[in-house]
């Protein structure tokens, strides 16, 4: 598979629509209303200095490859929203996090000779006509020095609109993360919070989340 955006297969369709009817999609706004932009952080030193052949949105598996990754299973989902909850579409949504041991796609990953060659690593989602994205990988873990988090970029007409990250809500940890500490605001640290919880009906203990991405600026539209 190239590294091109491809079209995600029936089987992870049908796992998405499931999903987003067990999460139920976000309240609409107000008159007069605007929801909080998501804060920007930082991309780190981490993000893939070689993309890998497989780049689509099941970072579970990679094509070839019988073996899928270890970890906890996780469906993550969103839509990228203006500051009034338009829906943006046609957004690439790219995230990048360490696997089950904490190693990075990366070259300078500390632990890289530990990295688990099943786990994509890497992925990419073209959004809908409603601003939605899906991806499945894993319950993102801690490695030295960071809380865990997942890496997110938001791309439009070859223009980068956000790069940000996300936590898991009530992780302990959090709070002794310089990065997330480093966000004041109280509703802008909330809108980096995404709860990890069980996929109803799953039989593998599979977890799902929700991850709004709201963007400052609204971009220009076809």
């Amino acid at each position: 598979m190239s590294a091109a955006l491809i079209v995600p297969s029936r089987r992870l369709f049908l796992t998405t629509a499931a999903a987003w009817a067990a999460i139920g999609v976000a309240p609409q706004l107000l008159a007069g209303d605007a929801l909080v932009p998501t804060p920007r952080l930082t991309e780190g030193p981490f993000y893939p200095d070689r993309l890998p052949l497989d780049t689509d949105n099941d970072l579970l598996i990679i094509n070839g490859r019988p073996t899928p990754a270890l970890g906890t299973i996780s469906h993550l989902t969103g839509r990228v929203l203006d500051r009034r909850g338009r829906p943006i579409r046609n957004a690439i949504v790219e995230i990048w996090q360490v696997d089950n041991q904490g190693a990075y796609l990366h070259s300078g990953s500390s632990n890289r000779e530990r990295r688990d060659a099943n786990f994509q690593g890497f992925g990419r989602f073209l959004t809908s006509s409603t601003g939605e994205y899906y991806f499945r990988t894993i319950k993102p873990v801690p490695y030295p020095g960071r809380t865990p988090h997942i890496h997110f970029k938001v791309l439009r007409a070859g223009k980068e609109l956000l790069t940000t990250q996300c936590l898991i809500k009530g992780e302990p940890r959090n709070e002794h993360d310089g990065i997330f500490r480093a966000v004041r605001d109280a509703k802008a640290r909330e809108a980096l919070l995404a709860e990890f919880t069980p996929l109803p009906g799953a039989n593998l203990g599979e977890l799902q989340a929700r991850f709004d991405l709201v963007l400052g600026v609204t971009p220009e539209v076809e």
